[in-house]
C-alpha cells in the first residue's frame, strides 16, 4: 500500500471524530445523547402518550407562541460522511492500483495504532456508563403482584398496572407525595436553569440538579467552546410540553424520564457576540428530548443523569 494511502487513512481517523462532535455544541447536551439511565441506558425512551392529562403545556410567550421550525441540519455528520466516502473511494479505486510500490513502514504502523487508540478512547468517553440489567421492585411474583423490598420492608404493587403506573406506585411507597404532573413542572424549572448555565459555559451554576457524571460531561463541552472562542446563545426558550413517560426503581434509586418538546433561538457567536458562526438569531428551532432524573429512593433531591434525543 502506498504511503499516500496510509496518510489518507490517518487523516480520516483524525478528522472524522472531530467532525462528528462539531455539531454537539448547541444547547444543553449539544443535540446528542449522553449520561446514564441505569439498566435502561441502552434502551430507547418510552414515547409520550397523546394526549396526556398529566403533561403541562407552556406557551412560548404570554401573547403568541413561537412557530415550529425545522431543526437545522447537522453539518458535522454530513461532512464526516463525505470525507469518509471520498477517501475510502480513493483508497479502493485508486490506491489498489498501486499496490506493491513499497510497504507500510514501522512509523506508519505506530502512528496508525496510536490514532486507533485515540479514536476508541474518544468514542468511549461519550458513551453512558453501563449498568447491570435488572430493576429492583419490578419483577413479577405470585398472586398478581410485583414486589420490592427496602430496609427489610416488603411492599407489593398490582402487576396489572402498566409500566409507568407501576413505577410511579413503587416510588410513592417511599415518597407518598410524589406527583408526576408536579414533577414535570419541577423538571421544567431545572431545564431552564441548565440552559442558562450552558449559555455562560459554566455548568457549576446548575450543579445541584446534575449528577457529578453529567456535570463533568456537559462542562467538557463548555470548556471546548471556551477554548474555541465560541458562545452558544439560547433565547426565547419555550417548553411546549413536559410529560413523565417512564418511572422505575433499581438498586435503591428512583428514576424518572421526562419528555420535552420545546423551541428556541439557538445560535453560536464569537466571543464579542457580533458575528454569528452557526444558527440564526431570528429563526427558532424545534427539538424533542428525553431527560432522565435520578435520586436515592425516598424524598431526596432529583438530579439530571441523562439526555437522549428522540428517534
Amino acid at each position: 500500500m502506498r504511503r499516500g494511502t496510509v496518510v489518507a487513512l490517518l487523516v480520516v481517523m483524525t478528522l472524522v471524530p472531530l467532525l462528528w462532535t462539531a455539531e454537539a455544541l448547541a444547547r444543553v447536551g449539544g443535540g446528542s445523547s449522553g449520561g446514564s439511565r441505569g439498566s435502561r441506558s441502552y434502551s430507547a425512551p418510552v414515547r409520550p402518550s397523546s394526549p396526556s392529562p398529566s403533561s403541562p403545556s407552556m406557551p412560548a410567550s404570554p401573547s403568541t407562541p413561537l412557530p415550529p421550525a425545522p431543526q437545522r441540519p447537522g453539518w458535522g455528520g454530513m461532512l464526516g460522511g463525505l470525507v469518509m466516502g471520498g477517501l475510502i473511494g480513493s483508497l479502493l479505486f485508486g490506491g489498489l492500483g498501486h499496490m506493491g510500490g513499497g510497504g507500510i513502514g514501522l512509523l506508519e504502523i505506530v502512528i496508525l495504532g496510536g490514532l486507533v487508540y485515540f479514536a476508541f478512547k474518544l468514542m468511549r468517553s461519550r458513551q453512558p456508563d453501563a449498568a447491570p440489567a435488572g430493576s429492583a421492585g419490578s419483577g413479577p411474583f405470585g398472586g398478581g403482584y410485583s414486589q420490592s423490598s427496602y430496609a427489610g420492608a416488603t411492599m407489593e404493587v398490582p402487576a396489572s398496572l402498566g409500566d409507568l403506573d407501576r413505577g410511579i406506585a413503587h416510588i410513592r411507597q417511599m415518597d407518598p407525595e410524589f406527583d408526576p404532573k408536579r414533577f414535570a413542572e419541577t423538571a421544567s424549572d431545572s431545564f431552564f436553569r441548565m440552559q442558562a448555565a450552558w449559555g455562560v459555559r459554566d455548568m457549576g451554576r446548575a450543579s445541584d440538579v446534575l449528577t457529578s457524571e453529567m456535570q463533568a460531561l456537559l462542562q467538557k463541552d463548555c470548556d471546548r467552546m471556551r477554548a474555541e472562542g465560541r458562545i452558544n446563545r439560547l433565547e426565547n426558550v419555550a417548553v411546549r410540553t413536559a410529560e413523565v413517560t417512564e418511572a422505575w426503581q433499581e438498586r435503591g434509586q428512583d428514576y424518572v424520564t421526562v419528555h420535552f418538546l420545546a423551541s428556541l433561538l439557538d445560535y453560536t457567536t464569537d466571543e464579542s457576540g457580533t458575528r454569528v458562526l452557526d444558527g440564526s438569531r431570528t429563526e427558532p428551532v424545534k427539538f424533542e428530548e428525553y431527560w432522565t432524573f435520578v435520586r436515592p429512593v425516598g424524598p431526596n433531591t432529583w438530579r439530571l443523569s441523562a439526555i437522549q434525543q428522540a428517534t
